[in-house]
């Protein structure tokens, strides 16, 4: 069986309703939908999903506690939820668990805008699949001033594997305890020193997926220039029809909306009015079963400020090697 896996809690609920409902959209209610827990505040997920037959949340405790456990031997500092917001986000490596044989993984903070068929089919060749532009900029996965780094993977590897942990297919039983057993190893061997020291689980899953050697592919590496398309709200020229994104023409297949926490979105849905990119597409999607209750703004708008890309890729775009999409 294939599916759909996110992450989430009560404090991404407005965000997951929004992928939850561009999923209804774009891919139909039939689909299967599970979401790994965060943490245990699930309260407001849990009565949303009761009338949603295909969404469920993961309640394999064994499961989650391994995956914990390996966190804490792999990368125990990025438990610390005082210094890490996303201090539970490794739970989403439950999909190599369960339940489905292939998965597609799309953060909560995501919206579906096509047939994700063409990624479930490439799954047939390969074992990870991704659409991102993160190759671009290594600084954000791995620490580019450690030796090791390139002793670990060749040049041309970090140039080209490399990829945003926000979206992602692949299949279960890739890790099994063997493996995992075995990463840890060498990261406790003196191989985490590679690892970019922040964004939580993201530069370890890089690790995972290069240091185990999975087959990969990314879209945006082998699509044709005029077929690929861009995926992050940072990207100012999607044009949007009939609540759809295009880039150059081309139908988006997810838009993730980088930079725009939780809080803002919270915020926006209860009536503030904070402008950031493609709101309004956010808000037809938060509120696609309850129009009534999609809010109407009294005050005047402020700008929510996006975090400024790295020097690294603001000095690849002046360049014009980072695709602006």
């Amino acid at each position: 069986m294939n599916g759909i896996c996110t992450l989430g809690n009560d404090y991404v609920y407005d965000q997951l309703v929004a992928l939850l409902n561009s999923i209804d959209a774009v891919l139909g209610s039939e689909i299967p939908v599970c979401i790994y827990p965060f943490d245990d505040n699930l309260e407001f997920i849990s009565a949303e999903i009761a009338n949603r037959p295909n969404v469920f949340i993961y309640e394999d405790q064994e499961s989650i506690a391994s995956w914990d456990q390996f966190m804490l031997a792999a990368a125990p500092e990025r438990l610390n939820r005082d210094k890490y917001r996303l201090y539970g986000a490794h739970r989403r490596f439950c999909g190599f668990d369960g339940p489905f044989d292939k998965f597609i993984y799309l953060d909560a903070d995501t919206l579906v805008m096509n047939s994700l068929a063409p990624v479930f089919e490439k799954l047939e060749h390969h074992d990870w699949i991704v659409y991102d532009f993160q190759f671009k900029d290594v600084s954000k996965i791995y620490n580019v001033n450690s030796p090791k780094l390139l002793n670990i993977f060749e040049q041309k590897r970090i140039d080209t594997e490399i990829f945003c942990s926000g979206f992602y297919a692949s299949k279960r039983g890739i890790f099994n305890p063997e493996k995992r057993a075995w990463l840890i190893s060498q990261l406790q061997a003196g191989e985490a020193e590679i690892l970019y020291g922040g964004a939580g689980e993201q530069p370890l899953l890089n690790y995972m997926v290069m240091r185990s050697e999975l087959s990969s592919y990314n879209f945006a590496q082998h699509l044709p220039d005029d077929e690929k398309t861009g995926c992050s709200v940072t990207s100012k020229h999607f044009e949007e029809k009939d609540n759809i994104l295009y880039d150059k023409g081309n139908r988006l297949t997810y838009l993730h909306y980088i930079g725009v926490a939780p809080h803002i979105t919270q915020a926006v849905c209860a009536g503030e009015n904070i402008e950031f990119p493609y709101r309004d597409l956010f808000l037809y999607y938060r509120y696609l079963h309850q129009p009534e209750k999609r809010p109407v703004f009294t005050t005047p708008g402020r700008n929510h400020i996006l975090p400024a890309p790295s020097l690294w890729t603001r000095a690849l775009r002046k360049l014009k090697l980072v695709n602006q999409g």
